[in-house]
């Protein structure tokens, strides 16, 4: 099985590095990545400019280009045999109403109504915890076992959200460095939550600063959001139709 890998964050993001470590477990894995971040860029694609194509290193392109178009360039001119399109993993969530503005899951619906399916990891922490990425690529291996497993339909693509994988959040200080694949969270299959992220300004020399709080986005008892922030893994199937 090939993989076709990409991100917002950036081909340097250590998240990046991440999923590919843990693609590399189940299949060949070509990264074709944003030259630089475009968190929140949304589906937006380049068509009335160059896009730059640089072969960072063996198996790995940069491009000057968003999310959608890095899975475009990828199916279309270096990975024509990929079967699925991953991206991520993400620094920070991308929940409920988030998945129209995330360039992380654009990338994979761009994917899906080109033919593939694929799938968007995302990893959640609180202000107070930390990104362990090590934790991460086991936790997205044993999502990816699943969802490979079970997916059977054209047109459609998975939202996946890591919960904050902190020691302190999984319950034990030992669980960083020892027994990942059984400290692993539960997969939960759940919606996307409908609630909208708090809206807020704050004014500041003219000018407006957003103020809202992630974490005190609204949630629904098991929706994506609920299911997260309470500390496990969110899986959520999604269709371009």
């Amino acid at each position: 099985m090939k993989f076709l890998i990409t991100n917002d964050d950036g081909i340097a993001a250590p998240g990046i590095r991440a999923l590919a470590a843990a693609a590399s477990r189940l299949g060949e894995v070509v990264v074709v990545a944003p030259e630089e971040a475009h968190s929140g860029c949304g589906h937006r694609v380049t068509t009335y400019e160059p896009i730059s194509v640089r072969e960072d290193q063996a198996g790995w392109w940069a491009i000057g280009g968003t999310p959608a178009d890095c899975t475009r360039v990828g199916i279309r001119e270096i990975a024509a045999d990929c079967d699925w399109v991953l991206a991520g993993v993400n620094a920070g969530a991308n929940l409920g109403v988030d998945v129209f503005m995330s360039g992380t899951v654009a990338a994979v619906r761009e994917g899906a109504l080109l033919g593939r399916p694929g799938i968007a990891f995302s990893h959640y922490k609180t202000r107070e915890g930390v990104f362990d990425w090590e934790f991460a690529a086991d936790c997205t291996v044993r999502a990816m076992e699943r969802i490979l497993a079970d997916a059977t339909e054209s047109g459609v693509f998975w939202n996946v959200n890591l919960p904050d994988l902190s020691a302190e959040k999984i319950g034990s200080d030992s669980a960083l460095s020892s027994g990942l694949s059984n400290r692993c969270p539960e997969l939960i299959d759940c919606s996307p939550g409908r609630g909208h992220l708090p809206v807020e300004f704050a004014r500041k020399q003219g000018a407006l600063i957003y103020q809202g709080v992630y974490q005190d986005r609204p949630c629904e008892p098991g929706d994506d959001v609920d299911v997260c922030f309470g500390g496990n893994v969110a899986v959520t199937k999604m269709s371009i139709w």
